[in-house]
């Protein structure tokens, strides 16, 4: 499978079982691996790259490829396998996939200078990258709509009991820079928010016991980084040294977790890249609420941007998304992850969306132009790294070309909203001439790798054509040479011929031949050769063809490398103005797409203020609608009233009953949903729609047994319920699904009511509370912001209907056996089951509990009562007492005697 090596073969005798030498070949290998302990080696021998060991093991198990052997090592056989150099993309994308990192390694000398050298010489090698999942650049290793992270975790003590951890997040593919800074509390949701490919995590926060389960549980590969870059102070001028600044004041103000993380992923970017250094942009300090805070739980219970089981399809973003551009995918997923809490910036990004639906013709026509606008960014990345080809530059040509085109569209148009106006200024922020000079020199179809050639025009460079013309048409230039000397001497049958030895020569008839050694004749054709019958010259017209025809091809690529040289630089030179282009484009690209949603969808455009407003009518869920429409089945709109009352102290707790099947999940979650897609900038399923500022969101619909963690699926519905009690503010909007159906009856109906009492009294948030637990209505009697609803349902001929409509009131009853009938439960266990019930409803054993709730104090009378015992100052001890006042050293015998006999009596007496 694998290619010859292409160095001299390895002295056998080395290689004999139990030679404790390395050949040549193995101790470069080896001092080379040594030097990247941490990657697997990607080793270029001839037209493959090898692995070798370990890394041979590895690679075969996750490659799916053979595993064979080189020789030995010390007696032992060399585990090897390779993967073919053409197709060697492929296959670092699946051991990226799996969370490897890949040094190449390739030859950095021709193997004929190798053989110059003599002796055991190798060829030299070096490592020229290092790949791993959040450095990589390459198109067919990235996915086009989604960010390609790389962040670093740092942290700084704040107290003696707590760390700040300071958070960076770069896109090496695209330049995006961000940092911000969070409390321990806040560390997974920051994570769960970015989907970083890799994080960078320092030794010592790897083993901390609050943070083993993030790491564990992130898809993220996790990367540990020493002390290197970590320290705030030497982490500054790091980072003034790669930007080329005196000092960071003039990117903003950062803390000092927040300097030491940044510098942890330059230092990352600089070791990984060897010295290469990508575009990225100075660092951008997120501030702390300037986004909706939500949880790793509340993400998946939501499935924001990956279904419950980690796919995409199927999730919200992918219901969502009509963006034509890559970067209108990045972005539009940012946002979504991200949702804002400024209400000028949300109103800002609403502004654009419904310009955008009040005029369909020029929205077509600007999704039209962006259908043919490449991933700019990415494209300026590779070029900047130098690992570019012809198609980047295209890139760049037919992405500065459609953002000329929507640039003056949106400037010709009337008024446009602040976002739209500030991308059209940045559309037109690109000198043309770069575009032109683009457009002049590329051909029409160029190749992936410009060591390949032929992407640059026919006609833009004089030079390249007649070197080109050399290399592709040395028959029809030997044929013209042909016919010019057989006039000059008056030889028909003269012909121009070709071997290894002579080159280019003419052969002749011997009589004509004869005619050509003689004078003037001898001066012009140079004799070189006779033989029986036939005499063959050359001239020195035919050694300079030999030589020009010999070195065409080289010389016509290094023209097209110098081209290319020279428009890659002038790209690079306009970086900034450039990335402002691409980040118009996807401005327009999201703003289109959501107003092309909103318009097919027939979505409103939401109130988004400071209020505790949460009012929706006819309101849907955009992906369980999608998928009814695909089946022809229309989705139940259904309305949400969670506003403050007008005095009220906080928003309103809907709590919502019905049975199981009938819709209860779906309408807390698009309630959630709502406030995610308003907030992010974005029209709302629904006929109008009200939504004060959301700060803070939660979840907890469904759970499921944690097993690598021992949890049983109660203990996690426990931990994500605390996690809401704790943090939720009066901004807050809080969903919760069967909180407490995982013990025993009373014990969860106990929890229940806890809860809603606690988010009512302390919490005060907005809330929508599903529950099976009827008894609960009750509350409504005692709690003035508590409301009831329930999910309609009706019976036909034995059979529960379903009807998916929400209104005011409460569940009459669970309708469990209807639905386990349904489930198809045996037909005797449900008519068993039918029995069981009616004696229990017989013995109404509901009405002493809600007599109860009418009766016990509410939490804010009881939270003023007395603290349990556990929370109250202990009594002294006695014995304690007595031990404290003793002073061993300078007590005699007796008086020893006499305190031991006065514990006893203390010990007794409690």
């Amino acid at each position: 499978m694998s290619a010859l090596p292409v160095e001299p073969t390895p002295d056998s005798s080395a290689r004999a079982a139990g030679d404790a030498r390395a050949t040549p070949m193995m101790a470069q290998y080896m001092e080379i691996k040594a030097a990247n302990a941490d990657c697997l080696l990607f080793y270029r021998m001839g037209d493959f790259y090898e692995l070798f060991f370990e890394d041979a093991e590895i690679a075969s198990r996750t490659l799916g490829i053979v595993l064979t052997k080189r020789g030995k090592h010390l007696g032992e056989d060399i585990a090897m396998c390779g993967v073919p150099v053409e197709r060697a993309e492929d296959y670092l994308n699946r051991l990226i996939g799996a969370g490897h990192r890949v040094a190449v390694c390739e030859q950095t000398e021709d193997p004929a200078e190798a053989r110059k050298r003599g002796g055991k010489s190798v060829v030299r090698r070096a490592v020229v990258r290092l790949v791993t999942p959040g450095t990589i650049t390459e198109d067919t290793l990235l996915e086009p709509g989604r960010a390609n992270l790389l962040a670093a975790v740092a942290r700084v003590r704040a107290s003696e009991a707590e760390w700040v951890y300071g958070l960076a997040a770069v896109d090496i593919s695209t330049g995006v820079f961000t940092v911000r800074e969070t409390g321990a509390a806040g560390l997974q949701a920051e994570i769960a928010r970015l989907e970083p490919r890799e994080i960078l995590v320092p030794d010592s926060a790897l083993d901390e016991p609050a943070l083993k389960a993030l790491w564990r549980e992130t898809r993220a590969a996790v990367t540990p980084m020493g002390r290197d870059g970590l320290d705030p102070l030497s982490g500054e001028r790091r980072l003034c040294a790669f930007f080329g600044v005196g000092t960071l004041a003039g990117f903003g103000a950062f803390s000092r977790a927040e300097i030491a993380a940044a510098a942890a992923v330059v230092a990352y970017v600089e070791r990984t890249q060897l010295g290469a250094r990508p575009p990225l942009s100075p660092p951008r300090h997120a501030e702390p609420g300037a986004c909706v805070q939500i949880d790793a739980a509340t993400r998946a219970n939501l499935e924001l941007s990956r279904t419950l089981g980690g796919e995409r399809a199927g999730s919200l973003l992918a219901t969502i998304d009509r963006t034509l551009t890559p970067g209108g995918g990045r972005l539009l997923a940012e946002r979504l992850a991200g949702p804002l809490t400024d209400v000028a910036a949300i109103d800002e990004r609403l502004d654009a969306v419904a310009w955008f639906v009040d005029d369909p013709v020029l929205r077509g026509a600007l999704r039209q132009a962006l259908k043919g606008a490449p991933d700019l960014a990415r494209a300026l990345a590779r070029l900047t790294l130098q690992r570019g080809g012809p198609r980047d530059l295209a890139a760049l040509r037919d992405g500065l070309a459609a953002g000329r085109a929507i640039g003056a569209a949106l400037s010709g148009a009337a008024l446009p909203p602040a976002e739209l106006a500030r991308a059209a200024e940045a559309l037109a922020g690109v000198d043309p001439a770069l575009e032109a000079d683009l457009a002049a020199a590329l051909a029409d179809e160029l190749p992936l790798n410009r060591r390949d050639g032929g992407f640059i025009r026919a006609g833009c460079d004089s030079a390249l054509d007649e070197t080109r013309a050399l290399r592709d048409e040395s028959r029809r230039v030997v044929a013209d040479l042909q016919a010019r000397y057989a006039e000059e001497t008056g030889c028909r049958t003269l012909r121009v011929k070709h071997n290894n030895f002579l080159g280019y020569f003419i052969e002749t008839p011997q009589a004509a031949g004869e005619e050509l050694l003689r004078p003037p004749l001898n001066a012009r054709y140079i004799h070189r050769q006779t033989m029986q019958g036939a005499m063959r010259f050359s001239t020195a017209e035919l050694a300079d063809l030999e030589s020009r025809i010999a070195s065409a091809g080289e010389r016509a690529l290094a023209i097209e490398f110098s081209h290319f040289d020279r428009l890659a630089a002038a790209a690079v030179a306009l970086g900034d103005p450039i990335k402002g282009v691409a980040d118009a484009l996807a401005v327009v690209d999201v703003a289109t797409a959501l107003a092309e949603l909103a318009d097919a969808g027939g979505w409103v455009r939401p109130t988004v203020d400071d209020s505790l407003a949460f009012a929706l009518e006819g309101a849907r869920h955009p992906v369980v609608e999608a998928a009814l429409k695909r089946e022809g089945q229309a989705f139940v709109a259904n309305d949400a009233e969670l506003s403050a009352p007008p005095g009220g102290a906080g928003g309103r707790i809907a709590l919502v009953t019905g049975p199981n099947m009938a819709g209860k999940s779906t309408y807390l979650r698009q309630n959630a949903i709502a406030a995610v897609l308003a907030q992010m900038g974005s029209f709302v399923p629904a006929r109008r729609a009200h939504i004060g500022v959301v700060d803070r969101l939660f979840s907890r619909v469904g759970a499921a047994d944690d097993l690598a963690r021992g949890r049983s699926t109660f203990m996690v519905e426990m931990i994500e319920a605390a996690a809401i009690l704790n943090q939720a503010t009066p901004r807050s909007l809080v969903i919760l699904d069967e909180i407490g159906r995982g013990t025993a009856t009373f014990d969860g109906l106990s929890i229940a009511w806890a809860a809603i009492e606690h988010l009512h009294e302390a919490n005060r948030c907005r809330a929508l509370f599903a529950t099976h637990f009827h008894e609960l209505t009750a509350l409504a009697r005692r709690l003035p912001r508590l409301v009831t609803s329930t999910v309609r349902v009706t019976e036909f001929q034995g059979d529960v209907v379903f009807l998916h409509e929400v209104v005011p009131g409460v569940a009459d009853r669970s309708y469990g056996i209807q639905v386990a009938k349904l489930a198809g439960l045996p037909r005797a266990v449900v008519e068993r089951a039918r029995v069981i019930l009616d004696e229990l409803e017989a013995s109404d054993r509901r009405a002493p509990v809600e007599r109860m709730i009418d009766d016990l104090p509410l939490f804010a009378a009881a939270s003023r009562q007395a603290p349990p015992a556990a929370e109250r100052e202990p009594e002294p001890d006695p014995v304690r007492v007595l031990l404290d006042g003793l002073d061993p050293d300078a007590m005699s015998p007796r008086e020893a005697l006499d305190a031991l006999y006065r514990l006893k009596q203390a010990g007794a007496a409690d």
